[in-house]
């Protein structure tokens, strides 16, 4: 077991930021904590790197214990914070010789574990890290954080701020470091990117609601999702929330996603219903749940 945690509790003053968590991810996992901001996710990350004492529980990472041996964990993980953290006065290239001379390693020794990464930002590396992309930043602190070779890696929100097609190849790379025997935990606001994980673990308000593969997770959802639109998009939806066998309604994307009370959805008496609301251009259809179907109902 890559990692293991068990029961970790931490509040700030009378804020309870994780309660009672506990998940396992395996060797060679690419494993995914799923929430919106203030879900709790960076503190598990904190605690987990070391960073931060746990209020309760235990966890341990390479069956290293996170207090009784974090300098043996901080010497095989990688971990990229949320924030930008490098140096932004150094260079490319002085930034990755620095770290890898903290881990006693020199960047030819682990080149090719970087390789597929620094390739596309060596062009630039006498560049400040300051003076680069979003998407450039990203690569550079992930080679940073794959210098030392670590056995497991943690991304808190990589690709939060950062362009579709950057996000896109972030994951690829991700994949191939995957093949490379590389535990990953990666965590995340973007529900298309669960997708990507082996598992994940929904959570919200410091507590895990359901872990499961992405497909698990959406194949053992029980309830009907109907994609509902009309031409004035938010009297849309304050109108379907006042429908009296409306079970659940929410925006989603340029549509609205409805669910009913009842086993026998009767649409016709929805549309008329809307109709005599005034809204035209009526269209009501099932469409299949997602992640943030999931993510909402629970």
């Amino acid at each position: 077991m890559s990692i293991k945690v068990q029961n970790i509790s931490k509040s700030y003053n009378k804020i309870k930021a994780v309660e009672a968590i506990s998940f396992e991810v395996n060797e060679g996992e690419i494993f995914g904590l799923i929430g919106p901001d203030g879900a709790g996710k960076t503190t598990i990350f904190r605690i987990l790197t070391t960073l931060l004492f746990a209020d309760e529980g235990t966890a341990s990472i390479a069956d290293f214990d996170v207090v009784k041996e974090y300098k043996s964990i901080r010497n095989c993980v990688g971990y990229m914070p949320g924030k930008f953290s490098l140096y932004q006065d150094l260079s490319v290239e002085e930034n990755l010789t620095f770290f890898a001379t903290l881990f006693g390693t020199t960047i030819e020794e682990n080149y090719d574990l970087i390789k597929d990464i620094y390739i596309q930002i060596e062009p630039f590396k006498t560049r400040r890290a300051g003076a680069l992309s979003g998407g450039m930043k990203q690569k550079l602190a992930l080679c940073c954080a794959l210098i030392h070779k670590p056995k497991v890696l943690f991304l808190d929100e990589p690709t939060t701020g950062v362009d579709p097609v950057s996000r896109k190849e972030f994951w690829q790379m991700l994949k191939r470091l995957q093949q490379k025997g590389i535990t990953i935990l990666v965590s995340t606001p973007y529900m298309d990117e669960a997708a990507l994980c082996d598992r994940i673990a929904l959570i919200q308000k410091g507590e895990i609601l359901k872990i499961d593969s992405p497909h698990n997770i959406i194949e053992k959802y029980d309830k009907t999702i109907y994609d509902v639109r009309a031409k004035n998009t938010y009297q849309l939806l304050l109108d379907l929330k006042s429908y009296t066998s409306r079970y659940s309604v929410y925006a989603f994307g340029e549509s609205i996603h409805y669910t009913d009370r009842e086993t026998e959805f009767d649409s016709e008496a929805l549309k008329k219903y809307l109709e005599d609301k005034k809204h035209t251009e009526i269209e009501i259809r099932m469409t299949k749940p997602t992640i943030e179907d999931v993510f909402m109902d629970l």
